[in-house]
């Protein structure tokens, strides 16, 4: 399908067919489907800036502390968040010849400290987990997962933190990776964000739908920043969407997807695994190296059946047929 050019009834198909669902119900699907509302986004982020200004006001009273500085991470800091989100990450950069290389024991350490910080809490709302220290708030039900950095005074801000891969640790840069975000959402205002929550909903999905499927939210933001950076118009979602799946199916998640915002391409090694995407701030870090054949081919499968779902929708002729085919790609949660 993905190399034929429609027939002359195919886009009059797709003409008839977007009088019934076109970017304008797709946009206004995931605002009331598919995104955190916007109050509650600022009620998560007010969370966690509360989190952050009392370790801060802690850090004032002891500079000898440990924890440096903690910062909003994850989907809600970037603007990509479900409506589905219950949970927000915050990375908190350690310093000091004291802190342990060992990860059990740096995230025992993490939370004594987190601890001594919030003295106020009971222990139960402070608990280390495998990667992270989730820290639970019991006014608002809220869970946030604290990420630890080892930080050695880069001025950059990179430092090594406990890869949820694998629990190795993993050379990154917090505000690197916001910031390539940023300049990608810049470059195409809302639309980039949007785009990606339409996907990460499809990918969630599917999560649920079938067992093992892995499709990890970072993958789909880099999968789709290299096709804007490439000339994506991102503008219209059932083409935008379309064009997505459609790469994902030619390339066979076996194309390598490197970026050079921050290192030059040519200093990217060579990477043995299936699935090779290559993260945005460590030029040697492939963010996608445990992805087996198997579940790159269970991404594309799915990405196939999405594809044709929706052009499918755009030849349907009745409106009731389009959304049965867009439900295909998003579930029932999609009405007209």
């Amino acid at each position: 399908m993905y190399a034929m050019a429609a027939s002359p009834w195919q886009v009059e198909g797709r003409e008839m067919s977007r009088q019934h669902v076109d970017h304008r119900e797709i946009a206004n699907f995931a605002q009331d489907k598919v995104n955190l509302p916007r109050d509650k986004a600022e009620e998560f982020r007010a969370q966690a800036r509360r989190l952050r200004e009392r370790l801060e006001g802690y850090l004032n009273e002891h500079p000898d502390f440990t924890l440096k500085k903690m910062v909003l991470a994850g989907s809600l800091a970037k603007g990509t968040a479900l409506r589905s989100l219950n949970d927000i990450d915050v990375a908190c950069y350690i310093s000091g010849a004291d802190a342990p290389g060992d990860v059990p024991k740096l995230l025992n350490y993490l939370a004594e400290r987190l601890r001594r910080a919030f003295p106020n809490f009971s222990p139960d709302q402070v608990k280390p987990n495998t990667y992270s220290v989730t820290v639970s708030f019991k006014g608002s039900g809220l869970d946030v997962d604290v990420v630890p950095i080892l930080y050695n005074g880069d001025p950059n801000w990179y430092g090594n933190l406990v890869s949820q891969d694998n629990g190795s640790l993993l050379a990154t840069c917090i505000p690197r990776h916001l910031e390539f975000i940023r300049k990608r959402k810049q470059a195409h205002e809302t639309d980039f964000s949007q785009v990606a929550r339409l996907i990460k909903f499809w990918a969630a999905r599917m999560k649920r739908e079938q067992e093992g499927f892995r499709f990890k939210s970072f993958m789909i933001e880099l999968v789709l920043a290299h096709l804007a950076d490439q000339g994506l118009d991102l503008s219209d979602y059932p083409e935008a969407l379309q064009h997505f799946f459609t790469y994902t199916a030619k390339s066979r998640m076996r194309e390598l997807v490197v970026f050079s915002d921050y290192y030059a391409a040519s200093s990217v090694g060579s990477f043995s695994e299936p699935v090779k995407i290559i993260d945005p701030v460590n030029a040697k870090n492939n963010v996608c190296k445990l992805y087996t054949a198997a579940q790159a081919d269970a991404i594309v499968e799915a990405a196939i059946d999405a594809g044709d779902a929706i052009d499918a929708a755009l030849a349907a002729p009745t409106k009731q047929e389009t959304v049965r085919y867009w439900q295909k790609v998003f579930g029932a949660a999609f009405q007209m």
